[in-house]
């Protein structure tokens, strides 16, 4: 026989095989059920119940297997083994590692070493680095220790409480109580903006002219403060002028939120649908418990609904309530937790007392000493400067979110058994610009969202387009809070906030590349040297613009 003739008799007996298995896997389908039709079921098949040739004898698949484990074609292996080769050659490399590990410690030689990654690898999967994050707290501790004392040898003790009494106060500044009138002379527009929303409730006002009403009103109560001020700056001090203007932004923000909100549910009070009639209850349905359910009912506290929340009550309570979103039904708590509120009232006590000791021992004369670098564009020495600010600068800051974020509205939720305590979240992790503004201040978070965000996407804005709007609106209330106190009507902090846009695009850029961990550190950054550089920009214009005359013969050492 030829290798020609060989080749082609192997060749028709692997045909005939490889018929005869398709053959044998038809008569096991035949005989499988309508669920084992497949190969891999065949193959996973335990029991051979229901499993018969032609002549009605069992079928043992042990006998198949080599059939079974083809697919349908009769090439290739099992699904089994497939997975199995893929883990084996998954593992191959440690397997190899592991017989090796393994012959090296049978030698003789004590051998000490294996393949392993430094700590420092991010093969390594190595992150306990609590003793690093405790280093860097003891060196920036001693950092701070270090200025400290270099403040407290150049300057001395520069702490004098009767002097932060005279600031608070305003004694030795202004003229009378300007600013107590000022925040008295608010009750005019919410008296004029409850009456207002009286009228249309009534109908006696219509919606057009109501609301033209309460938007004039509300633009004044905000516009007031500047014009006044302007004019008669002289006779408010910078600490009555500051909380003039806090005031009235507050309230221009609860005012907005009052009137949107009582305008929704107008609308929805105007929109229902007449009462149905209810239907007659049975004596059988009245003997068998049918009004059990509504006993239950007597022990809940019965909600407000429009118009009956509109009184002096109701919008006194909002206007002192810690939120700037109106609601008819707060959630209120059952008691007054005595212990915590005191907790609370102490902290803030204490805590004011260490803001304006850090102010008057660390950051004043730090400020002033900007002033001249600053003003001749000393980059070098400016932004040591800067840098000598930053620390006591964001230690104050965070000595101010705690005190007013957490003590402060905390005592006064507590007071007026408001249960909402949702203040802040943990924007100390944010991974980027945006999360921490959406993070760090609730309550006027909440507000941009309800009262501007979801309203300028409804009237057909982008979701960039109404985010834009949201930071021009933030911007505008930054630089009016910093400019109206001082009378130095510059544009830094309205940039600054502008500037965050770009930054969050930027910071989110960063945390995709280089992981959440670097776009935190641009947040931080942000913020330790944004505001420093923010005060000294406004103090330099606020110098300048007040203090001329004297800021040539001036020296500053």
């Amino acid at each position: 026989m030829t290798a020609k003739d060989a080749k082609e008799t192997n060749t028709a007996t692997a045909q005939k095989n490889g018929s005869a298995g398709g053959g044998l896997i038809k008569r096991l389908r035949r005989s499988a059920s309508a669920t084992e039709h497949n190969l891999s079921n065949l193959r996973n098949r335990k029991s051979t119940q229901n499993l018969f040739d032609q002549h009605g004898n069992p079928i043992d698949l042990q006998q198949y297997r080599k059939v079974l484990d083809k697919d349908e074609n009769g090439n290739g292996t099992s699904e089994k083994k497939a997975r199995y080769r893929r883990t084996q050659s998954v593992t191959r490399a440690e397997e190899i590692s592991n017989k090796e590990a393994k012959q090296r410690k049978a030698q003789p030689d004590r051998s000490i070493h294996r393949p392993r990654d430094s700590l420092f690898s991010w093969s390594s999967g190595f992150t306990n680095f609590t003793g690093l994050v405790n280093w860097g707290f003891l060196l920036l501790c001693i950092g701070g220790l270090r200025l400290g004392l270099e403040n407290l040898l150049k300057y001395g003790i520069r702490i004098n409480p009767l002097d932060w009494f005279f600031f608070l106060s305003g004694r030795n500044q202004g003229e009378g109580h300007n600013a107590l009138f000022l925040v008295l002379y608010s009750l005019v527009h919410i008296s004029l903006c409850l009456a207002v929303e009286k009228g249309l409730a009534l109908e006696i006002i219509s919606e057009g002219l109501g609301m033209f009403i309460q938007v004039t009103n509300i633009v004044v109560s905000v516009c007031l403060p500047v014009v006044i001020i302007h004019l008669k700056g002289a006779a408010f001090s910078l600490m009555g002028a500051s909380t003039v203007c806090f005031f009235y932004s507050v309230l221009f923000l609860k005012l907005w939120s009052y009137v949107q909100t009582n305008m929704w549910c107008r609308q929805k009070y105007y929109q229902r649908q007449p009462r149905e009639r209810r239907p007659s209850i049975t004596l059988a349905e009245l003997k068998n418990g049918h009004l059990d359910a509504g006993e239950d009912d007597e022990h809940l506290t019965k909600l407000v609904q429009y118009p009956e929340n509109l009184s002096y009550k109701d919008i006194l309570y909002f206007l002192c309530a810690p939120t700037l979103c109106y609601e008819l039904n707060f959630p209120r708590t059952s008691r007054v937790r005595k212990r915590f509120l005191l907790k609370r009232m102490l902290e803030v006590l204490i805590g004011v007392n260490v803001v304006m000791a850090l102010f008057q021992q660390w950051i004043i004369p730090s400020v002033r000493n900007s002033l001249i670098p600053f003003s001749n564009m000393d980059v070098g020495l400016a932004t040591e400067r800067l840098l000598k600010l930053a620390l006591p600068n964001h230690l104050v800051w965070l000595c101010f979110f705690y005190l007013m974020f957490h003590s402060f509205l905390n005592a006064v939720g507590e007071v007026l058994n408001f249960a909402d305590r949702n203040f802040y979240c943990d924007w100390w992790n944010a991974n980027n610009i945006d999360t921490f503004w959406r993070t760090w201040n609730m309550p006027v978070h909440r507000w941009c969202v309800r009262h501007l965000y979801i309203p300028v996407v409804q009237m057909g804005y982008s979701s960039r387009q109404a985010s834009t709007i949201v930071f021009l609106f933030s911007a505008f209330f930054h630089e009016y809070l910093v400019s109206v106190p001082l009378q130095t009507y510059k544009i830094w902090a309205f940039l600054g906030m502008m500037g965050q846009i770009p930054l969050s695009a930027i910071s989110k850029y960063i945390e995709r590349r280089l992981g959440p961990r670097m776009g935190n550190i641009i947040v931080w950054a942000s913020i330790i040297l944004g505001q420093p550089l923010c005060i000294m920009a406004y103090y330099h214009d606020y110098v300048v613009t007040h203090f001329q005359n004297s800021l040539n013969g001036t020296e500053y050492q």
